[in-house]
């Protein structure tokens, strides 16, 4: 649990100002005439507390959730043993060499990404995978913008299937104190008839657009690691024996630094090699929310905004309010401040409320391209290709998607409770 703070009387009437700007600079994405992107506006918003919180240094200090922080960086270093392997692009081209069939080539890429998702960093699938696929359905003539656009929503759906899968669940399961044996089973129905929706909906609307030629420059792709396979059979059955470990008492966080150690001590890849691959902006992007919203609960603040929300209407216990609420502000603020926020206000008590937040964020990452860092990373990545995923491409498939899966999602809790 977040370290126990000081009481409301202790705050700075400057913390509401500062967690108030910080939200604002996260929803614009950027401040302008500044070169800084949501991570520094996080990092910035976590500085001007310790200026101006009034808070102990030691206090400022403790509201950073260090075991879920040591996760992901446990998560990192094994998907990055992996990428360095060439395991993601040997995946990748297998999926491409079924391109003899839009419809079932759409099928088995949306399902490989989906489940290497659940356990592996989705933003690492998308950034592997975009160029090869890219490539592949260059040659033969195909469109890539549904098939990247099914990459992306395929992501976002997958990684909601584990604790593991996005970084948002593995902040969540640590906090709300969710097991993964029974966080999975809970998820699995409503991950698999959302990723059975997208498949069906992608298809439906780009079944004419599939096999439409494109003027595309050459598909010439950036250099890929060579495909070795005993350090791939290493990462493998590395990561099956700490998926293993998560169903023990044992502390995850120790779990998957032990892995990461393993790794870390590699005849084969350099220390500085596997760290280049850790998404340290996420890491400190979550250092960053977690003291600007531990200071801004340490107020008061926190438990006064739950009570004007339930006033004006808003009653964050109700899995309906927190799933539309969660997918609107993950796609306005971001997922991850989404979630550091909701985790302050919303009542995680009650078991549907956990799995509400873990399954909405990642669900709603697949209303417009900027809802989560994956859709992100696919619309770039073309983009240095030579193919453009406009904002209207995006939506006219990431909105049915969403609402279809957030439907049955909605459906679900109501089953279950």
């Amino acid at each position: 649990m977040l370290a126990a703070a000081t009481s409301p009387s202790s705050g700075s009437p400057a913390v509401p100002l500062i967690f108030a700007l910080t939200c604002l600079g996260l929803a614009a994405g950027r401040v302008p005439g500044l070169k800084l992107d949501r991570t520094g506006i996080a990092l910035l918003g976590a500085i001007a507390m310790m200026v101006f919180g009034r808070l102990p240094t030691a206090t400022i200090i403790g509201f950073v959730n260090w075991p879920t922080i040591l996760l992901l960086f446990g998560f990192f270093v094994l998907s990055a043993q992996l990428r360095l392997c060439g395991f993601f692009e040997v995946v990748a081209k297998q999926l491409a060499s079924r391109l003899g069939h839009p419809a079932r080539f759409l099928i088995l890429l949306m399902v490989g990404t989906a489940g290497l998702s659940a356990f592996l960093n989705h933003d690492i699938v998308c950034f592997v995978f975009t160029p090869v696929v890219t490539a592949a359905l260059r040659r033969r003539r195909l469109n890539p913008v549904p098939f990247l656009i099914a990459l992306a929503v395929a992501s976002n759906i997958g990684a909601a299937a584990t604790l593991v899968g996005n970084p948002q669940d593995m902040m969540i399961a640590q906090i709300a104190g969710l097991g993964f044996g029974q966080y999975a089973l809970w998820c699995l129905t409503p991950v698999l008839f959302a990723l059975t929706c997208a498949c069906a909906i992608i298809w439906r609307l780009s079944r004419h657009r599939l096999t439409a030629p494109l003027a595309l420059p050459s598909d010439a792709v950036e250099s890929q690691p060579l495909f070795d396979r005993p350090h791939t059979i290493k990462g493998l059955v590395i990561l099956v024996v700490v998926i293993g470990l998560f169903f023990s008492p044992l502390p995850k966080e120790i779990v998957a630094l032990t892995a990461a150690g393993i790794h870390l001590a590699s005849p084969k890849f350099r220390t500085a090699d596997l760290l280049a691959c850790v998404d340290w902006p996420i890491l400190v992007l979550f250092m960053g929310l977690f003291v600007v919203t531990g200071a801004f609960q340490a107020a008061g603040f926190g438990d006064q905004a739950a009570q004007w929300l339930a006033h004006a209407g808003v009653p964050l216990q109700s899995a309906p309010v927190l799933l539309t609420v969660t997918a609107l502000l993950s796609n306005v603020i971001g997922n991850s401040a989404t979630v550091m926020l909701l985790l302050k206000v919303a009542n995680l008590a009650q078991p549907p409320a956990a799995y509400v937040l873990a399954l909405a964020n990642s669900f709603g990452g697949s209303l417009f391209i900027l809802g989560s860092v994956a859709n992100i990373i696919v619309v770039q990545q073309a983009r240095s290709l030579g193919v453009k995923i406009s904002f209207w491409d995006f939506a006219r498939l990431g909105i049915p998607v969403t609402l279809a899966a957030m439907a049955g999602l909605l459906a679900w809790v109501m089953v279950m409770t």
